[in-house]
């Protein structure tokens, strides 16, 4: 009896430490210095991308599953002139990543808002367009200064030469419960002339000049300001059917719901709050 219950705790021990590991996720192993004001990127692994070559050269692109807070893992993708897209980006604005807290900073940010939804492999190089899997809460500065112009130097490779390259982006967590990335690790090796013409590793800082960010979150205030006090808890979203014609929002069993034609009709989780703002409101029927 003694044999089996040390065995049963072992299992039990066991199965918590699993479990444990997936709803908290760790702190990644990643050191990087800490960033200084207006430093976009630096060279990371002594700039040497971390690739085991591939035998035959396919293009493919690989994105992590969200963890259970909601945040980005790696993506991966061997880019090819047949991944590259075909049609215009959409609009992204119906994704809000982990840590989204949009701030205005006007004349401290280009274009006044902090934060941008950044595609970890660019919608030029892949064509994904709002793939939850591939984007992430950046600022501005990090979107245009940090990963912009590596993203534009594979994608005119790729046009002038028709090869491919081999492209991983790690987002970085400074603390295991923090919401918005640091920052990520960028990779990127060209295949067929092995690095001759695209061969870089580089950490990109998810900052912004003149705004401190609270990565924990997403909040942010004015560099040498007081931060504001935390708020409370988003509104919980919730199931609505919205008419993008009338720009009306309804409960999914409202009458005025059933009759709205597919071409206007879009059905999701939403904030109320948000849809108000957005311009949206509420049905007069069933008063949601």
């Amino acid at each position: 009896m003694k044999r089996k219950f040390s065995i049963t705790l072992a299992l039990l021990l066991a199965l918590a430490t699993l479990l444990s590991s997936c709803l908290f996720p760790t702190k990644p192993e990643v050191d990087v210095p800490e960033a200084q004001s207006e430093v976009a990127f630096i060279d990371y692994n002594g700039g040497v991308p971390s690739f085991t070559v591939p035998d035959t050269i396919t293009a493919y692109e690989n994105y992590s599953d969200l963890d259970s807070l909601g945040r980005c893992g790696v993506a991966e993708a061997c880019l090819g002139p047949e991944l590259m897209p075909t049609e215009e980006r959409e609009s992204i604005s119906h994704v809000d990543p982990s840590g989204w807290k949009q701030a205005k900073y006007t004349g401290i940010v280009d274009g006044g808002y902090l934060y941008n939804r950044c595609h970890l492999i660019g919608f030029q190089l892949a064509g994904e367009n709002d793939n939850e899997k591939n984007l992430i809460t950046g600022t501005r500065f990090f979107n245009i200064e940090g990963m912009l112009p590596f993203e534009n130097m594979i994608a005119d490779y790729i046009k002038e030469t028709g090869n491919h390259v081999m492209f991983r982006v790690t987002p970085v967590y400074k603390e295991s419960l923090d919401l918005v990335a640091y920052g990520v690790i960028m990779e990127a090796l060209s295949l067929e002339d092995n690095g001759e013409g695209i061969s870089f590793s580089v950490f990109a800082y998810n900052i912004q000049p003149g705004v401190e960010i609270d990565y924990s979150d997403g909040s942010s205030h004015l560099t040498g300001e007081t931060p504001a006090p935390k708020e409370e808890p988003d509104e919980v979203p919730t199931h609505y059917i919205v008419n993008t014609s009338s720009k009306k929002f309804h409960l999914p069993t409202c009458s005025g719901a059933k009759v709205i034609k597919e071409s206007n009709r879009e059905e999701r989780e939403f904030n109320r709050d948000a849809l108000i703002e957005e311009g949206f409101s509420p049905c007069g029927t069933c008063k949601p």
